[in-house]
């Protein structure tokens, strides 16, 4: 998304398992979806949830999976749905990585003056072009292209989706160097936010050479990697 001006089959089982089982219980995914748009983890101390949309994309994505394997920890992709047609080997390694899948709409249009009907019919394409790849997927989170939302979070709630926003967006869809990004990402982060990335959209390797320097620094600060939360839970860090 872009913000308005102002994420054997016994073995990636197993993997999948232990990655959302380490992603904490703030986010099992049994809470029923609400009209909330959730923008942080619902933690407290050091963490946040990092968000990758406009995807998954042939030259990005994959090096990001790599990455997000190698540093072992979640995320959330979301997904559009004409990506997720053309590119379906893509989402069915999102999942056996153990991510979390987000419905980013069909293709990116502006919903926020359609009626419920058209979102609706919208919000139905884009899981069923997911699930065509992953049959049966879960796909937790919905969220606005352009932060548009209009009537968006009542249908995405109905359909068992829970509204996904941001704390902090770098404006990764304009890229303004790997430095400044990282720069842009250590500075304003704060505790509990979730983190708007892009690995679609355009050419996003200076987001993915930015999470590869961002995170192994934060994590040796004390933070944490998690996913963002459903309402109503929270977890206390001990």
């Amino acid at each position: 998304m872009r913000a308005t001006p102002a994420r054997s089959l016994l073995a990636p089982l197993l993997v999948l398992g232990s990655l959302v089982a380490s992603a904490g219980p703030a986010d099992a995914g049994s809470r029923e979806p609400t009209t909330e748009i959730v923008d942080s983890t619902g933690q407290d101390g050091l963490t946040g949830a990092l968000t990758f949309d406009d995807g998954p994309d042939p030259a990005n994505t994959p090096r990001l999976l790599d990455l997000l394997l190698a540093q072992g920890h979640t995320a959330v992709f979301c997904l559009w749905g004409e990506h997720a047609r053309r590119y379906p080997d893509l989402v069915r390694r999102i999942v056996a990585d153990g991510h979390v899948l987000c419905n980013h709409s069909m293709n990116h249009q502006d919903l926020g003056t359609w009626t419920p009907d058209q979102i609706r019919a919208d919000l139905l394409n884009t899981n069923a072009a997911i699930r065509a790849a992953v049959p049966q997927a879960d796909i937790r989170y919905f969220c606005a292209p352009y932060g548009s939302w209009g009537q968006t979070p009542a249908v995405a709630a109905e359909l068992g989706m829970q509204p996904l926003g941001w704390r902090l967006a770098v404006g990764d869809w304009e890229p303004p160097g790997t430095d400044e990004l990282v720069r842009r990402l250590l500075e304003g982060i704060t505790p509990g936010a979730v983190v708007l990335l892009h690995d679609g959209g355009g050419d996003r390797g200076q987001t993915v050479d930015a999470v590869a320097r961002v995170v192994p620094e934060l994590r040796a600060a004390g933070w944490r990697f998690t996913l963002p939360a459903r309402p109503g839970s929270r977890h206390v860090e001990s």
